[in-house]
């Protein structure tokens, strides 16, 4: 079977254990990050089973029948939204999703991020190297108060260490998340206003969808502390386009630190945050841990081979096998 994944621009699969399960396959490892339609139609075209990393490439209806040789989607994760099921269905395309994600590793790294940013870590670091020594006052958390937009898994890890800290917990979300949070002891913003205007450090937890698309606007950024700190690990568009690289430029919020952008991968230093200082960046890598990646990769290769043997599991369009 000729096997294809796409989009690993880190070159990280192939170091995977569970890549050894395919070594029966055809497995072409595809480098290369955002390749224009017709390049990456060639670079697939042979594929008889394709596995996506995440949501980086869109497997819509016109890509989908540009592959005549098809035959299974295997996902990596549990999202299928940037795959056409429906089409898949409709050209008998198989396809099977994950039911395991860890949210440990975008916890750890969301408090990395904040860490290193009001320590002035990476700053810290290259002056050093360069053989400067600087006095600098840090901002503590300590008696501080954490935001949370979204009390879901990962942010109750973000909020259970906040609490380690000695840090009031604010917590604003759909009901669920009030409950939550009501349980664990935090507080419950009574609106998003109180949530901006409060938070000396405010972490994103909310699921991207169509209703939460640009739900963080420049009037909620406008109204952060001018020392507080903006955390993202969730997705960029969840911010309104723009708003955020204005609001730094503006001063409030006084830091941003992101790991999620528009466009990914972001190339060249091409993107405007990446143009402040006031901005802490890292190249979408919370999830970039080895045990994960064992974790989404080899159930995605599981799933692969237990529809080879025909015994397919886990599928998100059944019809096709009943077919």
């Amino acid at each position: 079977m000729i096997i294809a994944i796409p989009d690993d621009y880190h070159g990280l699969v192939p170091r995977l254990e569970c890549y050894r399960r395919l070594q029966a396959h055809d497995v072409r490892v595809l480098r290369e990050a955002a390749p224009p339609f017709d390049a990456l139609v060639e670079r697939l075209r042979d594929a008889e089973a394709i596995v996506p990393i995440r949501e980086r490439t869109v497997f819509d209806r016109r890509l989908l029948e540009a592959l005549p040789r098809l035959r299974i989607v295997s996902q990596t994760g549990r999202s299928t939204h940037h795959v056409d099921v429906a089409a898949c269905t409709q050209l008998g395309i198989s396809v099977t999703a994950g039911s395991h994600a860890s949210p440990y590793t975008v916890a750890e790294h969301t408090w990395a991020l904040i860490l290193s940013t009001l320590r002035h870590i990476p700053r810290e670091t290259a002056l050093m190297k360069r053989g400067l020594w600087r006095e600098q006052f840090t901002i503590g958390l300590h008696g501080r108060t954490l935001g949370v937009y979204g009390l879901g898994t990962i942010g109750a890890l973000v909020a259970a260490t906040a609490a380690t800290f000695g840090m009031r917990v604010l917590v604003f979300g759909q009901q669920r998340s009030a409950e939550r949070a009501r349980a664990a002891g935090y507080d419950v913003a009574r609106d998003r206003e109180q949530l901006f205007a409060e938070s000396d450090v405010l972490s994103l937890h909310v699921r991207l969808a169509p209703a939460t698309r640009g739900i963080v606007t420049a009037a909620d950024l406008a109204r952060m502390k001018p020392t507080a700190l903006l955390v993202n690990t969730a997705r960029a568009e969840l911010i309104a386009p723009d708003a955020l690289a204005a609001a730094l430029r503006a001063g409030r919020p006084g830091f941003a630190a992101v790991d999620v952008y528009e466009n990914e991968p972001v190339l060249g230093g091409d993107h405007p945050l990446l143009k402040l200082d006031n901005a802490t960046c890292t190249p979408h890598s919370a999830w970039l841990e080895r045990d994960t990646y064992e974790l989404y990769f080899g159930e995605a290769f599981d799933n692969l081979l237990a529809w080879a043997a025909g015994k397919p599991v886990k599928l998100v369009n059944p019809a096709v096998a009943r077919r």
